[in-house]
């Protein structure tokens, strides 16, 4: 019955495609092609699922993620390894960032990572999923948007000095940037054109993994959520460096090689995930 639900939808799909009505219908805030097209996909599943494990009160939020309904702001309880966290969300946007990255899981590493990298750390949901996977998490976490930092510190009261956060971009090569900002928050990025921006000071890359490095020995997870820099910035990557790097998640899908041939490359949705297959672990860690 799912196998010819899913053949249907993919049939009305492209009906949709063809005829360009698709934008003539919208459901919070997704046109229906967006919609039925998602419908073969296995993680938007997984997702739903993981809605009635994660939040305290899961109809709401469903309802929420899927209409585009409610006020913000507004916090939605979620439970995790180390007890429930009440983030707080400030519009739906958020609400789709939550569940990509509690519920979806966007961002699962196994085994946990102990040292995280966030760059583009937004208003701190992929933060707060780090953190609470295990308390011996350290993250270290770049968002130059002042009002993205305070809503991040928000959300992460509570979890010490585990989350050292710097207000500042990170990209190919140290300057300043004109750093482009949108009302949600969730869209901005170095050299975009949104109608505003913002001047920000931008790291680079290097100096970044260099100092991250030199404290914790390892990254077991670099993740880049930059809104179109995301590979400009892995290309720049001291070779050195690679080798003591897990695991670099991208919010990209690259369409030429990206890394050495010893990461392995897999993709999840719109996030394309790089292992290092000659990765050695220093030490066992569990969660």
């Amino acid at each position: 019955m799912l196998q010819r639900y899913m053949f249907r939808a993919r049939q009305v799909h492209h009906a949709l495609a063809g005829s360009g009505r698709s934008n003539l219908v919208r459901i919070g805030g997704r046109d229906i092609r967006t919609i039925i097209g998602a419908v073969p996909q296995r993680r938007h599943y997984t997702a739903l699922v993981n809605m009635f494990r994660v939040y305290r009160s899961p109809l709401p939020a469903l309802g929420r993620y899927l209409w585009g309904v409610g006020r913000y702001p507004c916090q939605i309880p979620v439970r995790t390894p180390l007890g429930w966290f009440h983030p707080t969300l400030f519009s739906h946007h958020d609400l789709l960032t939550l569940n990509e990255v509690f519920c979806r899981l966007d961002y699962r590493l196994e085994p946990m990572p102990r040292v995280v990298v966030d760059v583009g750390s937004n208003i701190g949901l992929s933060a707060l999923y780090f953190l609470t996977r295990a308390s011996a998490v350290q993250c270290y976490l770049y968002e130059p948007v002042p009002e993205n930092l305070q809503r991040l510190h928000g959300n992460l009261a509570g979890l010490g000095e585990r989350a050292r956060v710097y207000p500042y971009a990170v990209g190919d090569a140290e300057r300043q940037v004109e750093f482009g900002v949108e009302e949600s928050g969730r869209y901005g990025g170095i050299d975009l054109v949104t109608g505003s921006s913002i001047a920000v000071q931008c790291l680079s890359i290097n100096d970044v993994l260099e100092e991250v490095l030199s404290r914790e020995g390892r990254v077991d997870l670099l993740k880049l959520d930059t809104e179109g820099y995301e590979e400009r910035t892995v290309r720049a990557i001291d070779p050195e460096y690679l080798t003591r790097i897990r695991a670099i998640y991208l919010e990209a899908l690259p369409t030429q090689p990206l890394l050495p041939a010893r990461f392995h490359e897999s993709r999840y949705g719109s996030v394309c995930r790089y292992f290092n297959s000659g990765w050695i672990s220093r030490d066992d860690f569990s969660p």
